[in-house]
């Protein structure tokens, strides 16, 4: 392909993106607008008027944040691309150290960097302008920094070691070297998930055992019901960092474990907690976390097959604004180029992403309705919809597009059919 024709096709691709995103954000901000003063039938009793419009009001103020992070992120794409960002940042390199391992790291690195200090006033503001605005913050600018910090040791803990061993394969196990990058990708991943629960949580949020016996008692017959075995029950401070209520199953094979978070606990009664459980467990019980990680796992191997068709392809390189090297090692600029570019063209297939999603969500709703009460599930939800200020009535078009999860009138009516 010649480099102009790449050129051209990234330009109108990113156009897209932006557009697309940009055109989404309006809808939603405007369907939600336009919703604000009339609770939707299905909450009419349970829901009042003032939580509903700030739950409007919260998604529109997020909303217009993501379409100034859209733009800004546009900007400092084709600045690092086409307006030879990139380039630059390898040249300096370059100069410093020469072009080796140690300068495709830094290469990596110092645009991770870029991009990550890029992203953090949007982060504090998300967190010390809305979520304080809205009641949700609980978390001190201190604790908000320590996270950041603890964030980036962990990354270069774990990253820099993945990086150099990607890099050695890319330059010495020929031609295949992203099958067997593929292999070492999988292994990470699932040594991540192991060490997640015991090592990686604990040094963000304190975990307790669940010491409610009753509770306890209940969800352990729920597992039992549902041949469902985890390492242990926890109750995670959430409430340290926001108000905002949520569970989850963490961990795989015999390191799982069931987490609460202290918010949700404190809102939920302990048939409904048993029903979000039993949500929960439906996942498991269909499957959907191994076909997730099967799919994720099928699309790292295409992306990194074709990673290794471009990195050998000269217009890739000069299509996104860099010479490469004619003596020297580009596995690094293949790398950063990549992962810069890719997100462009894979933004289009987000819809099927959030499509398989919702899916799966009607089918854990589906599965609890049979381990549990689904009016305690609805009960349950509805609590959630208010507490976190999660809109009723999303625009359809950026729910089809975007939400992983089902629109609250969608799920609940489904549920109710199960009553």
């Amino acid at each position: 392909m010649p480099t102009l024709y790449f050129t051209v096709l990234f330009v109108i691709a990113v156009v897209a993106m932006v557009g697309t995103k940009l055109w989404l954000a309006s809808r939603q901000i405007r369907f939600v607008a336009a919703h604000r003063d009339n609770v939707p039938p299905q909450f009419a009793g349970t829901i009042a008027l003032s939580a509903h419009q700030r739950a409007a009001d919260y998604t529109v103020e997020r909303t217009r944040l993501t379409m100034i992070e859209i733009v800004v992120g546009a900007v400092v794409l084709i600045a690092l691309t086409l307006l030879g960002g990139v380039q630059t940042i390898d040249l300096a390199i370059d100069d410093w150290v020469g072009n080796g391992y140690v300068a495709q790291i830094l290469l990596v690195a110092a645009v991770i960097a870029v991009t990550s200090v890029i992203d953090l006033p949007f982060d504090y503001y998300r967190q010390f302008g809305i979520e304080q605005r809205f009641g949700f913050n609980r978390m001190t600018k201190r604790i908000f920094f320590l996270d950041r910090i603890k964030g980036v040791l962990l990354g270069a803990a774990f990253g820099l070691p993945l990086l150099v061993v990607v890099l050695w394969l890319m330059n010495q196990a020929g031609t295949y070297w992203w099958w067997w990058t593929w292999v070492v990708w999988v292994v990470f991943q699932m040594l991540v998930l192991i060490l997640y629960p015991t090592f990686i949580a604990p040094m963000f949020n304190k975990f307790e055992p669940l010491k409610d016996e009753a509770l306890v008692h209940r969800i352990d017959a729920l597992m039992k019901r549902c041949g469902f075995a985890a390492k242990g029950l926890f109750v995670m401070d959430g409430s340290r960092r926001s108000a905002h209520g949520n569970a989850y199953f963490t961990g795989f094979g015999s390191s799982k474990r069931i987490v609460f978070f202290d918010t949700l606990l404190s809102r939920l009664s302990g048939s409904e907690i048993e029903a979000v459980l039993a949500h929960e467990l439906g996942h498991f019980k269909r499957r959907h976390v191994i076909k997730r990680m099967v799919v994720t796992f099928l699309i790292s191997l295409a992306m990194l097959a074709l990673l290794g068709w471009l990195a050998q392809r000269t217009w890739f390189f000069e299509g996104l604004g860099v010479r490469p090297s004619m003596s020297g090692s580009n596995d690094g600029l293949a790398l950063v180029l990549f992962f810069l570019a890719v997100p462009v063209f894979l933004f289009f297939v987000t819809p099927l992403g959030s499509l398989t999603s919702r899916k799966h969500e009607f089918e854990a709703d589906a599965f609890a309705a049979t381990q549990a009460d689904a009016r305690d599930l609805v009960n349950a939800l509805v609590k959630l919809y208010e507490d976190n200020a999660s809109t009723l009535t999303p625009d359809p078009l950026y729910t089809a597009f975007y939400y992983s999860h089902p629109p609250a009138s969608q799920r609940i009516d489904r549920l109710l059919r199960h009553a």
